[in-house]
Formats: structure tokens, sequence, C-alpha cells
């Protein structure tokens, strides 16, 4: 029978593994709240180009402000779950908003957005229903269809025709329920799913549309609502998707916490019976107020989505013209393609030798040969400092052998 010292003997190999193999993630320590510019605790100022801060709220004085008040009015902490004693005012307050600012009759608040889809499978499909997923969903995805007994299928990135076989497949079965879900956006490659296309084609096969906006919410679209809105199925203010999960751990504030928005009835359920809901202590009362806020100003105003796209543009084209193999897209998200897992880990590292705060992302984060530099551009970022970013991604590209 093995013993402590053996399982930590088995744990240090597997750590020494991914460490000789080139595929240790480290982590590095900021002192400084998120944004274009970040100062770490080994002394460095540099241009930040791998946070979420899409729109550049994670330290905005109005966001800050409202969760400064929320923490006066409302507390630090709730100390249990909704249902219990965990629900204020505020957190009712931020549901209506989210529903509205999604299109969606109602929502429901997580503590984070993988429980919101951790959360989302189990209380809806049984053994009887289907459910058809892209084959580069996130991980919570995965991990929550896991978790209910639905019949599961699984179409090609993007890929209409495959997904149309999976649609008459499951109707084949006899299911009662098909539930197609999708990334909005997807992480590692900045792809937008074609829901559009989606739509027709679940409309044909009667099957509900499902994504997750984590990517999306606060900036995609016209008026930022999302990869819906983006894709023209956001009408008169209602959303053609049946259901929408999505988190204010991005764009939306940058802190933590998720929701699923839809029906009302389907909203009602997961109240009922959704385990990461029922379970989990209530979202941070500072979270809510400063989510309040950050919907406030998005209603407001496009100025910071349409400084982040007119960023997304230049970036996209100077790192081209220096040299880069770039996946195409119109996304804030770039990836730079490296394909070498070490040389990606060595361009990251260069890249923080010369003020440039990178990620090297490899397997099994990303598929085999396909190891990148994953840039995310922000609405906080100045010219000026894309353009230093730039000319460090030359210079660095240029000594590692990967430019000319």
């Amino acid at each position: 029978m093995a013993d402590t010292a053996e399982f930590l003997d088995h744990v240090r190999s597997e750590l020494q593994g991914l460490r000789d193999a080139g595929l240790f993630k480290g982590e590095r320590i900021i002192t400084t709240p998120q944004g274009a510019q970040v100062h770490t605790a080994d002394g460095r100022d540099v241009i930040n180009l791998c946070a979420n801060n899409y729109l550049g709220l994670s330290a905005h004085p109005q966001v800050i402000e409202a969760a400064h008040q929320a923490l006066r009015t409302h507390g630090y902490g709730l100390s249990s779950v909704r249902f219990i004693c965990g629900t204020q005012d505020i957190h009712k307050t931020l549901e209506q908003r989210i529903a509205r600012f999604v299109g969606t009759e109602d929502a429901i608040l997580y503590a984070a957005a993988f429980d919101a889809n951790g959360g989302l499978f189990e209380p809806l499909l049984g053994e009887q229903d289907a459910v058809i997923s892209d084959e580069l969903n996130h991980a919570s995805i995965i991990d929550g269809i896991r978790l209910c007994k639905a019949q599961r299928y699984r179409y090609k990135h993007n890929d209409m025709a495959d997904l149309e076989r999976q649609l008459q497949q499951a109707r084949a079965s006899g299911a009662r329920f098909v539930m197609v879900f999708t990334d909005g956006v997807f992480s590692m490659d900045g792809t937008i799913a074609q829901l559009d296309a989606m739509r027709t084609l679940c409309d044909q096969h009667g099957a509900l549309l499902a994504i997750d906006e984590c990517h999306a919410s606060g900036f995609m679209g016209a008026t930022g609502r999302g990869t819906h809105e983006h894709r023209g199925l956001l009408v008169n203010g209602r959303s053609k998707v049946d259901i929408i999960t999505g988190t204010f751990g991005k764009a939306l504030g940058g802190a933590s916490g998720g929701f699923t928005a839809g029906p009302k009835e389907v909203v009602e359920l997961l109240r009922q019976r959704s385990r990461p809901y029922l379970f989990s202590n209530t979202l941070a009362p500072t979270i809510a107020g400063a989510s309040i806020a950050v919907l406030d100003l998005l209603e407001g105003s496009t100025a910071l989505r349409d400084k982040l796209h007119a960023n997304t543009r230049y970036f996209r084209e100077a790192i081209s013209a220096a040299g880069f193999d770039i996946k195409p897209g119109e996304h804030p998200i770039v990836p730079i393609m490296v394909y070498d897992a070490v040389k990606a880990q060595q361009l990251a590292a260069r890249l923080l030798e010369l003020g440039v705060y990178v990620v090297g992302f490899f397997f099994p984060v990303v598929p085999k040969g396909q190891a990148r530099i994953r840039v995310q551009l922000s609405a906080a970022h100045e010219r000026a400092q894309l353009e230093k970013a730039v000319a460090a991604f030359r210079q660095a590209g240029l000594e590692l052998g990967l430019v000319q």
C-alpha cells in the first residue's frame, strides 16, 4: 500500500516532468492594480498585454468608488448561500440589469463563471436529451456537460456542416430536447462563433442555442452586448439566443463572478437545482455594486468599446508588418503563433526583459505544436504603449530567429 512519502514522490516527478518538457506554468507577481502598465514584484514597470481587462475597467475610478460604496452599505460578505440568508437588494438589481443588458428575461448570479457553466446542464438536461458542443469549447463547458446525463455530441470547431450532421444524429437518436452550446468567442484563437448560421440550423432541427460570452460581454457588437449582437441576434433589445452564460471577471470589471441569463422559467429552475448556486457563498457585495456601475458606464457610452477596437485594428496590422504569424480575425485576442512550446516560453521571457508582459500558451492549454503568445488588447492601452510593444516583439523575434 502506497504511503504519503510515495505519493509526494509521484507528485514531484510529475512536476519535474512538466519542467523538463518546458510546460511548467509559473506565476508572476505584480504589486499594482490591473492596467495597461503594471509593476512587478522584482521592480519592473511593464506594458501588460495578457490581461482580460478589455475595457480597462479593472481600476476605473467609478468602478472602484462603487465597490467602496457597496462595502460601506452592504458589508464585506454574506457568509452564506442565497436561499438561506445571502441575497441583498443589489444582487437582485444586478440580475435585472445584466438580463436587460444581454436581452433576456432574467438572470442568476454565480460566484464564478466556471460555476455558471458547471451548474447549467445537469438541472436542465436528462438522459433522454442531447447536448452538442464545439470541440474547442472552454473547460468549464466541458466539465459542466460531463456532470449531466444527456447524450453528448461534438462538432468540428466552428464547422456548420459538421454541426448539422450532429444535429441530425441527435434527432435520429430520439432525443427529447437538444441543446447546442458554444463559446461566443474562443479564448485561445479569438474565433467568433457563427451564431447567425447556428440559429438557423437550430431552428431547422428544433434545438436550443446557448453560448458562453466570457470573452464578448461588454465590447462585442455595436453597443457591446455580446456576440449575439455582433451576429445580428439581438433584435429590439431581445436575444435570439436561448441561454447566455458570462462573467464579471473580464471586460465587466475584472473581479470575479458569473451569470446565466435566459427565460425566467429556466432561471427559476436553476435557482432550485443548480448545485454551485445552492452550495456556494453569495457573490460579494463589492462585486455586485461595482458590476452595476460597470453596466452604467457601458449603457451610457460606447467610447471604451470603440477605443478597444481601434487599438485592436492597429496592433493586428502592426504585428503582422513586424513579421509575425497571427491568427486572422477582428477580436482583441491576438494569437501570435510560435508553434514550439519552448520558443514561446523564451519569447515571453525576453519580452519581459524588454518591458512587455505576455505569457506563452502551450499544451495542454492549446494543442501540441500550436504554442503561441496570446496578446489581449485593452481600451486602457495608449498608442505609444502599443508601438513600444510591437518594437519589442520585433527585437525579440529577430534575436530568437522567429522573424526575418
